[in-house]
């Protein structure tokens, strides 16, 4: 599949960490971008290039009838839209009131963005839902912080989500715990079955091979409806 010629990739997200490194890469392949942020004002540097190949929309995924509308307003043709949208810039104080439902809502959004062109869903997910021997990380203390819990299981329920839409081409990406800001791009990585590779999980992932994983699997298509498990190369 080459996105180039037949549609669009959208990064939803694309003012953060792990949403400029995919439009950085995506771009860099040639890919016609469109970055959706909540306020294009708040990324001066995120600029649209003169050839229409990258362009900056605001909407906001948790508003489904508005991100609708102004990708219906985008000239061309959505043929991947990848979720790398995190809803804290910084860890809150407490999670007693966040919305167990978050991420369900967002990934009912999403699948109802694709169904009109059929575009590919890849979402960037958690790495506290990958699956261990012995369960999910989230569910182990020592692993992920028992304060985190209550976000860790909102991010598995919007996983489990994704089965309610099997008519979607959906993947979850989901990087291990030490995905890195200041680790380097080298091109390579490990791909696991939605699992937490323990031999691997130590190494740093740099958000630009998050990238590269993704975009791969934008351009050939090798795991559909499930999630995987993206580590450093060793």
């Amino acid at each position: 599949m080459t996105t180039g010629s037949t549609g669009e990739i959208v990064v939803f997200g694309a003012g953060g960490r792990a949403g400029r490194a995919l439009v950085h890469e995506a771009r860099a392949r040639g890919h016609r971008v469109i970055g959706v942020v909540r306020d294009p004002h708040r990324h001066p540097d995120l600029s649209a290039n003169s050839d229409g190949a990258f362009r900056v929309i605001a909407a906001d995924l948790t508003d489904r009838t508005a991100t609708a509308a102004a990708l219906s307003e985008s000239e061309g043709r959505a043929a991947v839209l990848v979720n790398a949208v995190t809803p804290f810039t910084a860890p809150p104080e407490s999670f007693e009131d966040f919305d167990d439902d978050h991420f369900v809502s967002l990934v009912d959004t999403l699948a109802d963005l694709s169904r009109p062109t059929g575009a590919r869903v890849v979402e960037i997910g958690l790495f506290a839902t990958l699956r261990t021997d012995t369960g999910r990380v989230v569910d182990d203390p020592e692993a992920f912080p028992p304060f985190f819990r209550p976000f860790g299981q909102a991010r598995v329920r919007g996983l489990d989500r994704w089965d309610h839409h099997r008519d979607v081409d959906w993947l979850v990406a989901t990087p291990p715990p030490g995905l890195s800001p200041d680790a380097p791009r080298t091109g390579r990585y490990v791909l696991t079955d939605g699992t937490l590779a323990s031999d691997l999980a130590h190494l740093q992932l740099s958000y630009a091979d998050l990238a590269v994983a993704v975009l791969d699997e934008i351009e050939t298509p090798a795991y559909r409806r499930t999630q995987v498990g993206v580590h450093a190369a060793p």
